[in-house]
Formats: structure tokens, sequence, C-alpha cells
């Protein structure tokens, strides 16, 4: 609920500036309320506030340097950082420069903070950026502080063929919310219905995420998916990730064991 609870966007409907402070600690309460109701020993709730970009997260026509996406997104990510809110992701930023400055901000008051970047078709981030390109510029400029990122807004098939195994900056990315449909950003914005794919063929595509994102742990649906998505998700997934994550563990034992002896 506080993906759009920024100055700039909140203005645009109507509310004050100082409205924003009570909407984001609001928002916090609500999945405080509802991680007291369903949290247990053993499935603990985070509460993980969202942030978005100052524009158009399909369409970046105006950007910001560093210091500025500092500034701007600093005023919610402060709020946040005072509620109980455990960490903050910024879904669908499409340039480097606003990454940045959210990664600073949110340093500079000591809240974890995730980095999620919206791709097209292309599998290039909207402003012309590599995956590639995108997370090292971040990393780079703010000492890793990011603690993973995230790839949203855009079905698995638009940029599994990037992703290269193996490869620093790959091993960063812990996370993917996927769009159902196939279809450019561009297509997407003319369309009249909502296109929700094939939940079978989006969670297969998932999948095989798997194999080229070693640290792949949190999937999820973005754009037009819903229970059917994430369902079959959980159906082909769940028995992968689990294989995996045991092969691993007892690849470390192994290794462990070898050097003790």
């Amino acid at each position: 609920p506080t993906w759009r609870a920024s100055p700039d966007w909140m203005r645009k409907i109507g509310y004050a500036d100082q409205d924003v402070a009570t909407v984001n600690r609001k928002a916090i309460e609500l999945l405080c309320d509802i991680r007291k109701e369903y949290e247990t020993e053993n499935c603990p709730i985070v509460i993980n506030a969202c942030v978005g970009p100052r524009g158009d997260a399909y369409n970046p026509t105006t950007k910001m340097s560093i210091e500025e996406a500092q500034a701007y997104h600093a005023t919610q990510i402060g709020i946040i950082s005072q509620t109980n809110a455990d960490m903050i992701t910024a879904l669908a930023i499409n340039y480097p420069e606003e990454a940045i400055g959210i990664a600073k901000a949110a340093k500079a008051v000591s809240i974890p903070v995730v980095i999620s970047f919206i791709v097209g078709a292309n599998g290039r981030l909207p402003a012309g950026h590599t995956l590639k390109e995108a997370i090292e510029t971040v990393d780079n400029a703010t000492q890793n502080s990011p603690i993973y990122y995230m790839i949203n807004c855009t079905h698995p098939s638009n940029f599994e063929h990037v992703l290269i195994p193996g490869e620093a900056w790959v091993s960063r990315i812990h996370s993917v919310k996927g769009n159902a449909s196939k279809k450019s950003h561009a297509e997407l914005e003319k369309s009249k219905e909502l296109d929700s794919g094939n939940p079978i063929e989006f969670a297969e595509h998932n999948r095989a995420l798997l194999y080229k994102l070693k640290n792949l742990n949190v999937i999820g649906g973005c754009c037009g998916t819903d229970c059917r998505h994430v369902e079959e998700i959980c159906k082909v997934c769940l028995n992968t990730f689990n294989q995996m994550k045991n092969s691993r563990h007892k690849e470390i034992e192994s290794k462990t064991s070898t050097t003790n002896d």
C-alpha cells in the first residue's frame, strides 16, 4: 500500500504533503495487524514496505541525479524507517541513478533495501541499460548496500536469455515477480483487456530461472497474475527449489569435510 505513497504521487490525487507520513504509517500499521493475526513460530512474516519510481515506470521521460533521487525518496523512506517495517523494496525502478539515490536514502536511516528493476521485452531497462550495467553501477556506487536485487513487471521470457549463471551480478538477484503477459510495456499500455497469459507456462518459466539464478528464493507475480499463477508456481517450483537447496547443502558439507580432513 506504500508503493505510490511518495510526495509527488500523493499530490496528484489531492493529498497534502503532511499526509505522506500519516498514509505510510497507517499502511504499515495495517500490515502489523495482519502479521499479529497470522504469524506463527514456523511461519514468520516479514513486513516489506514498497516504494516506487518518482516518474512513470514504463517511460522514464525525466530523470533525477543521484542527489535529487536521494533527497526525494528520503522523505518516504525516513518515515517508513520509524515504523515497524523490517525492510524496503523499491519496485519497478527504471534507471540506475534513482536506484542509487534510494539505496543511499535507506542506508542513511539504517533500513535494509532491495532494488527491483523493471525490464522490457528486450531484457533491458526502459532507459536502455542492461541488467548487468544497472546492478553493477548501483553496487559500485553504494558499496553493495542493497541486500539483493529483484526483477519485476515483465514476463520471465523477456529476460531469462540475458542471465549468465556464475557471473557476480547474476548472483545478486534473489527475487523475481513477473508479469503474466509476454506483451511489451507499450502493448500493455494500449490493451483494453487484462492479459493473464498462461499460468502453467508462466510457472515453468519461473522454474527455469531456478537453474540460472542460484540465489533465487522469492518468486511471485506482478501485473496480470492472480492466485492461479501463484498456485502453479508452487506446484512446479517448490520441489525443484528444495532439491537444489539440498544439493547445495551436501556440496558445502562435502567441501567442509574435505577441508577438515
